[in-house]
C-alpha cells in the first residue's frame, strides 16, 4: 500500500479480545466527551474502497468498513470480523470459505448477506481502478454466494489470501448503494465497521462518531474522533505546537522528531520499529531513459543511503538494501551486496560498456512535501556529482502525483510502502508482481515464478529460500532502488490515552483506542 500506505511489524503489547460471537456495542466517551482530534499529513484518495490502495484511505477504511477477518494488534494470523468463521476447505490451498455473520447491518439498515461480500469483490476487481487495490487479488479467480456462504476459488495456491481479505482491499460495501461499474462519488459511505463517518471535507477533516449497531471482533468502541489532514508536515507541526490537534501520526518532520524529547511531562511520545520503506523507483517502458538496466544499475551504484538518512532525515530512518526490510521474515541485503559503497568509477563503467552517452538527462518526481522535496534534492546532487547523470526534480500534489506514475509519466519516481499486512509477499508481489501497483511497466518471469513458489506455503519459513532469491533478482533488474526503512511514531498530549496502540503498521488507524483520561 502507498505510505502517503504507504499498508510494519511493530509488536504492541496489547490485549485485545477477538469476539467470534456477536456484541452490541455501546460508544464510551472521555471525561469531557469531546472530539479527540488526530492530525496526519496523508491522504484520502477515495472513500470507495474500489478505488484506492494508499495509507490514508486504508487507516479510514479500517473504522468505517467491515472485512470478513481482521488483524489483532501486533498478530499474524487474522481472526473473524465480519466473518464468522473462514477457513481454506482441501490440501490445495485454492479453495477458501467463510461463513458470515447472520446479525449484521450497514449503517442504513439493510442486512448484510453473502451477495454483499460477493459483490464488493467483483465490483473491485471489474472496475479496475488504476489507483485501486485489485493487484492484491491476482490469485482470485472467481467467488460464489449462498446465503451466508461465501467461497473464494483461487487460480493458484495463496496461503497469504486470509491475510489479503484482513486488508482495506477486502472492505464490504452495500450493494445497492455502490455502482457496479463505478466508484462512488460524494461525501458520504455505507459501512458496518465501529465508527460512522457523520461529516467529511475532502483534505480537511472528517468526523467519526462510534457505530452502536457495530458487532464484530472488538469489544468496545471508542468516544467521537476527528481527522484533520494537513497538506504538509510543516503545517502538521505547527497545528502541533499550537494544541490543534491531540495526536499525530504520520509525518512530523524529521527535525521535529529528531528533537523531540520523551521525558517531557506535557506529550506521549511512541517510537516503535517499522516496516515502512521507500523506494526510487524507474519506468522501465520502452522510450524511458530508465528502460536500459544499466543506467539502474549506475544508479544503484551511486545512490548514498546513510547521506539521505542522516541529512535529510536526521537519523529519524534507516538505510535499507533490500526490497523486505529489516525485522521482516526472509530480509537480506542484496543491494548492499551488490552495490557496497557509492562508487562512480563503478558507475561509469557500467554505462559506457553499454554504450550509453553521458550525462543521461532524467526527471525524478516526487509528493510535494518538504521532506520528499529535500529527499529528491539530495539524490540529484548524488546523482549529478558524478557527471553521469542530469537531473530535473519535479513536485506534484498526491493525486496527482498518484495518476501520474500509474499513467507512466515520470521517468523516475520517490514512494513510500507499508505492507497490507505482516508477510513478505506484502512487499514483493504488489511492488514486483506482474500488474504491480507501482505501474513501471516492470515484468519478469522469473520474479513471478518465485512469487507463486512463496505463496505455497502456509508454513511461511519454507518460503524464505525463495523470498531471498526473488530480492537477488530485483537487485539485478533493479526496478527500484531501496532508500530506507522507517520508524514510526505517534505523539498525543498527556490527556489522551490509548495513542500507542493506534497503529500497528498493517493499515489499520485503531481509533476506538483512544480516549480522554
Amino acid at each position: 500500500m502507498q505510505s502517503v500506505r504507504l499498508r510494519i511489524l511493530v509488536t504492541c503489547a496489547v490485549v485485545l479480545a477477538a469476539a467470534v460471537g456477536g456484541w452490541q456495542l455501546l460508544p464510551s466517551k472521555g471525561a469531557n466527551g469531546n472530539a479527540i482530534t488526530v492530525g496526519t499529513t496523508d491522504v484520502v484518495t477515495s472513500l470507495d474502497p474500489a478505488g484506492a490502495y494508499d495509507a490514508g484511505s486504508w487507516a479510514m477504511f479500517s473504522n468505517i468498513y467491515q472485512s470478513l477477518l481482521t488483524l489483532e494488534p501486533g498478530g499474524v494470523t487474522p481472526v473473524p470480523d465480519a466473518a464468522r468463521s473462514c477457513e481454506f476447505t482441501g490440501l490445495n490451498l485454492q479453495t477458501y470459505t467463510c461463513e458470515l455473520r447472520d446479525d449484521l447491518t450497514f449503517a442504513g439498515g439493510r442486512k448484510i448477506t453473502g451477495e454483499d461480500v460477493k459483490y464488493s469483490f467483483d465490483r473491485m476487481l471489474g472496475i479496475k481502478s488504476d489507483v485501486g487495490p485489485q493487484p492484491l487479488f491476482h490469485t482470485l479467480k472467481s467467488i460464489t454466494a449462498t446465503g451466508q456462504t461465501v467461497v473464494f476459488n483461487l487460480g493458484s495456491r495463496d496461503a497469504t489470501f486470509p491475510q489479503k481479505l484482513a486488508t482495506g482491499a477486502g472492505a464490504i460495501v452495500d450493494r445497492t448503494r455502490y455502482e457496479a461499474k463505478t466508484l462512488r462519488e460524494g461525501n458520504s459511505v455505507d459501512g458496518s465497521g465501529p465508527y460512522l463517518l457523520k461529516e467529511y471535507e475532502p483534505g480537511v477533516r472528517a468526523r467519526l462518531v462510534p457505530n452502536p449497531a457495530y458487532k464484530g471482533a472488538l469489544t468496545k468502541t471508542g468516544g467521537p474522533v476527528e481527522v484533520r489532514y494537513f497538506k504538509s508536515a510543516d503545517e502538521l507541526a505547527a497545528a502541533w505546537e499550537d494544541k490543534k490537534v491531540d495526536v499525530t501520526h504520520r509525518q512530523l518532520p524529521a527535525k521535529k522528531l529528531a528533537a523531540l524529547d520523551p521525558s517531557d511531562p506535557g506529550i506521549r511520545m511512541n517510537e516503535s520499529e517499522s516496516a515502512e520503506i521507500r523506494n526510487l523507483v524507474f519506468n522501465v517502458r520502452p522510450g524511458s531513459p530508465m528502460a536500459r538496466k544499466p543506467v539502474r544499475q549506475a544508479i544503484a551504484s551511486l545512490v548514498d543511503r546513510s547521506k539521505i538518512a542522516t541529512s535529510v532525515y536526521r537519523s529519524t530512518v534507516q538505510p535499507l538494501y533490500s526490497l523486505i526490510p529489516v525485522g521482516t521474515l526472509a530480509h537480506s541485503n542484496p543491494f548492499f551486496d551488490a552495490y557496497p559503497e557509492p562508487n562512480d568509477e563503478r558507475a561509469k563503467e557500467l554505462l559506457d560498456d553499454a554504450g550509453i552517452d553521458t550525462p543521461v538527462s532524467f526527471t525524478l518526481v516526487h509528493r510535494a512535501d518538504s521532506g520528499p522535496a529535500q529527499e529528491a534534492a539530495e539524490l540529484k546532487r548524488q546523482l549529478e556529482a558524478s557527471g553521469l547523470f542530469k537531473v530535473k526534480v519535479a513536485a506534484q500534489d498526491w493525486k496527482v502525483f498518484q495518476k501520474g506514475y500509474a499513467n507512466g509519466k515520470y521517468d523516475a519516481y520517490t514512494i513510500g510502502w507499508i505492507p497490507d499486512f505482516p508477510d513478505p509477499d506484502s512487499f514483493c508481489q504488489p511492488l514486483v508482481g506482474k500488474g504491480s501497483t507501482l505501474h513501471n511497466g516492470y515484468e519478469s518471469a522469473q520474479v513471478d515464478r518465485l512469487i507463486t513458489a512463496t505463496q505455497q506455503y502456509s508454513d511461511r519459513a519454507r518460503a524464505t529460500q525463495d523470498f531471498k532469491a526473488l530480492q537477488r533478482e530485483v537487485a539485478k533488474d533493479v526496478p527500484l532502488v531501496p532508500l530506507w526503512q522507517n520508524k514510526d511514531y505517534v505523539l498525543s498530549t498527556e490527556d489522551v490515552s490509548g495513542s500507542q496502540y493506534l497503529t500497528d503498521g498493517t493499515g489499520v488507524w485503531r481509533l476506538w483506542e483512544l480516549s480522554r483520561i
